[in-house]
């Protein structure tokens, strides 16, 4: 039983048929309606003044940095156990990522800022994994404090809530992420970032577009990083539904968690006052790879994110870091996994799942 991404499509089937042939017959394929009206729509379901569609939620990150400014000699302070795409956001830059460990939620831990603070810290990277949300008043007023730039990885959490804003409209810049398997899916790869200001909103476009704001001048060296019309389309049909699909998630987590009664299991929890979405359904089990193959002799799949931390792995052995350095991040790599959940998955599935982890011995 795996995550299966084909049932968002069959319950939206003729609106995102009827879309896609809108598109295809319309002759314009790059940086035109469905990309505009996509932006507009999206700023305002986040509470965003402005969103710019981007090729992939990585996109995003890298441009945010790099139009922050942000590269060699600069830090930047990111939770160690996020994705390694988060990372790489920065490094692409040249920056540093000076990793701190999570807290109990997966979030960064807020606690440990003012630990790895330097005179070389220029911005905070704050990931909302697995679409719970961080901490974000205390991460908000340590940047107020130490004037740094606060950018957000929501590639998981579309639609989540810190208290009564959606997360991507605390920083300077939100990053999103479209790939198929988020809660906001596309077909395909695809990316935006939201933000406040104005004159960043069209640094991104001149970026986006080889750097380039009048065709054929090119302001900066840009790249070529564009929400595609097709992609923007269907995405605008989803968005239309993402308060039910978002409920819909949310309703799984819930049945998970009034029904899995396993000892041998630590559940995920929210931070207080916060709308978790449910990207993943992440808990933990001290005795995880038994766990996974028990439920492989069911035809449960499962996944594990992350298994090897950004700090060991080997894309960042430049860096210097060594197992055992982040302790907390690296219990989580050998503990986490991730259970079935997924639109349109169905109570009997959902109960077999159940099922069988409360029968784990």
């Amino acid at each position: 039983m795996p995550n299966r991404m084909d049932r968002g499509f069959y319950k939206y089937q003729q609106e995102f048929e009827q879309k896609a042939l809108e598109v295809l017959r319309s002759g314009w394929y790059v940086l035109g309606r469905e990309v505009s009206s996509f932006e507009e729509e999206f700023a305002a379901y986040t509470g965003a003044d402005y969103c710019v569609g981007l090729a992939s939620g990585l996109d995003a990150l890298w441009l945010a940095f790099r139009i922050l400014g942000i590269g060699a000699g600069d830090e930047v302070l990111v939770q160690g156990n996020t994705y390694i795409a988060s990372v790489m956001g920065i490094t692409i830059n040249g920056a540093t990522p000076v990793f701190v460990e999570p807290d109990e939620h997966f979030g960064i831990d807020v606690r440990q800022l003012e630990e790895k603070i330097t005179g070389r810290t220029k911005a905070v990277l704050a990931v909302h994994l697995y679409g719970i949300p961080c901490r974000m008043d205390e991460i908000v007023s340590f940047c107020k404090e130490h004037n740094l730039y606060l950018v957000e990885d929501c590639a998981q959490s579309h639609g989540a809530y810190y208290g009564d804003r959606m997360t991507g409209t605390f920083g300077d810049i939100g990053c999103f992420s479209f790939y198929p398997s988020k809660n906001l899916g596309a077909f395909g790869d695809g990316g935006a970032v939201v933000v406040r200001d104005e004159a960043l909103a069209r640094d991104f476009r001149t970026y986006r577009n080889y750097g380039s704001e009048v065709r054929y001048y090119n302001k900066v060296v840009g790249t070529n990083s564009r929400l595609d019309e097709l992609q923007a389309g269907l995405l605008r049909v989803r968005l239309r539904h993402i308060k039910e699909i978002t409920e819909e998630r949310q309703e799984i987590a819930a049945y998970y968690a009034e029904h899995l009664t396993n000892p041998l299991l630590r559940l995920p929890e929210l931070p207080e006052g916060t709308t978790g979405v449910w990207h993943q359904y992440v808990v933990r089990c001290e005795e995880r790879d038994r766990l996974i193959e028990y439920l492989n002799e069911r035809e449960i799949g499962t996944i594990i994110h992350y298994p090897i931390p950004p700090h060991l792995a080997e894309a960042y052995q430049y860096l210097g870091h060594h197992k055992g350095d982040f302790p907390v991040t690296e219990h989580l790599a050998d503990t986490v996994l991730s259970l079935p959940i997924y639109n349109g998955m169905t109570r009997e599935e959902l109960d077999y799942v159940i099922d069988a982890l409360n029968a784990f011995r």
